[in-house]
């Protein structure tokens, strides 16, 4: 039996792709629509197998050490026919059994973190935002091809994107099919690569996406925008675009779910008398009025001033809890004053109160069911 180093014309320290490159010649040169003279086709066979040998770096390991795993006529490998198909298919046009993969592939989807002020909440608010994703290449615009120049159709496994390959094992001689290690599945070769996106059709780039984020966002949900993550591979789809929102704490205000809370110190005087005052919230003034005997836990509900609802559209409140603020110290004058109140009001003792009515218990649920 000739050797395979021989039949394909390449020195036994050979690499890979000097034995690929000889087979293909070869290949053409005696492939049987181009040779069909029947001392072409025996030879197309010798070379076939010595390619199909010295191309796997196992099979070539063991046949450099003298173990071939079976002789080209010894049974290793069918008829002519089953080498034919394995390489060119039925008939030269491919590897049986699946069609070759498609270059153009879905981008990933991209994930951007957008931090906001609690006051962004309230109506919504619009961002820009800078994303470094993959674009579609101008140059070849998803070609991945220098421009005038398109992809080849893969002469190894005739356009299939698959070569077959004959085992010898102990259930007897298996056929598998892998992808072509020529054109890695694809079908076709690209002989000139674009130089922009080094034959990717797609490169990276800096850019801004505009984002309209509704009200009512809270932290650690994500909006979804589709179509607008990363170009994939020779131009592929563009993935997803998932914004993550982080909503920052406030110094006044805290938040559950569309309501919003605050802490609104008030004098002795003015909780006994009574007063009108304004407050900043997150959108403008609000007029609050203080009645008259107001208590420390006691809440105050301001309609419709919170934030509007993600879903629902409509405004939540904005409930004041009430913390009366007692002096620690005062004049003589006042003393006498206070004295003389006291003695006019006729004020109980201090005394124990049932829990569900204490101090304690409405600064616990001051914000709940006011």
């Amino acid at each position: 039996m000739a050797d395979h180093y021989d039949v394909l014309g390449v020195s036994r320290e050979a690499s890979g792709d000097e034995i690929k490159k000889a087979y293909r010649k070869l290949a053409r040169k005696l492939h049987p629509d181009v040779n069909p003279s029947p001392e072409a086709a025996e030879e197309f066979k010798s070379v076939t197998h010595a390619y199909e040998v010295l191309s796997d770096p196992e099979q070539r390991r063991r046949y450099d050490i003298g173990d071939d795993g079976g002789s080209f006529g010894g049974g290793g490998f069918g008829g002519f026919g089953d080498v034919f198909e394995a390489f060119f298919g039925a008939g030269g046009g491919g590897g049986r059994g699946g069609r070759p993969r498609s270059r153009r592939e879905r981008g990933q989807d991209a994930l951007v973190r957008v931090s906001l002020d609690l006051a962004d909440v309230v109506f919504g608010t619009h961002r820009d935002v800078e994303i470094d994703t993959a674009v579609l290449c101008e140059t070849c615009q998803g070609s991945c091809c220098q421009p005038g120049t398109q992809p080849q159709r893969c002469d190894i496994c005739g356009g299939s994107g698959h070569v077959q390959r004959q085992v010898r094992s102990l259930l007897g001689n298996v056929v598998t099919q892998q992808p072509c290690g020529a054109c890695q599945g694809y079908g076709t070769t690209i002989p000139s690569p674009c130089p922009a996106c080094a034959g990717q059709g797609r490169v990276r780039s800096r850019r801004t996406v505009g984002l309209d984020i509704p009200a009512g966002v809270e932290t650690g949900l994500r909006l979804q925008l589709p179509g607008s993550g990363e170009v994939g591979p020779a131009g592929g789809p563009r993935g997803d675009l998932y914004v993550e929102i982080t909503v920052e704490p406030h110094p006044v205000f805290d938040r559950d779910g569309d309501d919003l809370f605050a802490t609104l110190e008030v004098s002795m005087t003015d909780a006994i008398l009574g007063t009108t005052t304004s407050i900043d919230g997150l959108d403008g003034t609000v007029d609050l009025e203080v009645r008259a005997g107001v208590q420390s836990g006691d809440v105050l509900r301001i309609s419709e001033r919170g934030i509007t609802g993600l879903r629902s559209k409509r405004r939540g409140d904005l409930r004041v809890a009430v913390q009366v603020v007692t002096p620690t110290k005062v004049d003589h004058k006042t003393r006498q004053l206070l004295e003389e109140i006291a003695k006019r009001t006729k004020a109980p003792k201090p005394r124990l109160t049932e829990h569900q009515q204490g101090l304690f218990s409405k600064l616990r649920d001051r914000f709940r069911g006011a």
